[in-house]
């Protein structure tokens, strides 16, 4: 890892007030994390652009700070790092994976033109539980290392996503219950008409269970249209609060398409069971006086 400073963009000097938005600002008053290396790394794709060629004078940036900062593809970049500068064209942009704990940084060069400068190692590790004294054994034998753990930080934001998703949990359980009960309103609601369809079905010659099956296929329609509905949308939701608000690559679950549709199904066919009892219970001659 290289420690450098932005000084210019295509030979002009760059500095804070060049810039509105308040993390490009920060960004440029900063030093960066620069690396170098002849691959791409495993872990990052190139979204843009062509990997540089060793020892050519070009870099590779990650596309968010590059749109940050306004860079595009074939703009020449100035950095001092200690009292040398060096100069590389952008030549290709990449997506890296920050919610990965693998080691990123925003510019990559060829080893001949950023591995000359002083520079220092960076890595990662894994302890099980009950191995923390080994951190202790490590920073006493090699006093000049930095070791910094992370499992706090971690427990620490674990805690707050629990505390999250109960809240969500809570507040979906309250939009369920409000959702059977205005199911159950519009059954109820519409219980005058279909005591009066059963009751036509059963004059002219329908069997009880043949009204029993046509309400049951109705109502399993509807649950199976709901509950597909409701899944499209919450994955939907889901998508967009993962990609644009928490900035995550979230996968589609397959499990949601499974869950929804049944779910759908078992609750509109509990509230159906609910409201036919008293469709299928009322006399059909008695039903029919009433609405004449």
């Amino acid at each position: 890892m290289v420690r450098g400073r932005l000084v210019s963009v295509n030979n002009r000097k760059t500095g804070e007030s060049d810039f509105t938005e308040e993390r490009a600002r920060r960004l440029v008053e900063r030093e960066f994390n620069l690396s170098f290396t002849e691959q791409p790394p495993a872990h990052n794709t190139i979204t843009a652009g062509k990997w540089f060629a060793p020892g050519a004078q070009e870099v590779s940036a990650e596309e968010g700070i590059a749109k940050t900062l306004g860079w595009k593809l074939g703009d020449e970049l100035t950095f001092a790092v200690g009292g040398d500068t060096f100069s590389a064209r952008l030549t290709s942009l990449r997506k890296l994976r920050w919610d990965s704990m693998k080691v990123n940084f925003f510019v990559i060069g060829p080893t001949s033109l950023v591995g000359r400068f002083p520079s220092s190692y960076i890595s990662a590790f894994r302890l099980t539980v009950g191995e923390e004294p080994l951190v202790n054994e490590l920073t006493a034998r090699f006093p000049n290392l930095t070791v910094v753990d992370v499992g706090a930080a971690v427990k620490q934001a674990q805690g707050v996503v629990d505390q999250v998703i109960l809240a969500v949990q809570v507040v979906f359980l309250f939009a369920l219950g409000a959702g059977l009960l205005v199911l159950y309103s519009a059954l109820v609601a519409t219980e005058d008409e279909r005591r009066r369809e059963a009751a036509v079905m059963r004059v002219y010659g329908a069997s009880r269970a043949q009204v029993t099956g046509s309400q049951r296929v109705e109502f399993l329609a509807m649950g199976l249209l709901a509950g597909t509905l409701a899944t499209v949308a919450a994955g939907l939701i889901g998508q967009l609060l993962a990609r644009r608000v928490f900035e995550l690559d979230l996968p589609p679950s397959p499990e949601l398409w499974i869950v929804g549709p049944i779910a759908g199904l078992a609750l509109l066919s509990l509230n159906a069971w609910l409201s036919a009892r008293k469709v299928l219970s009322a006399s059909p001659s008695l039903t029919l006086r009433e609405s004449v």
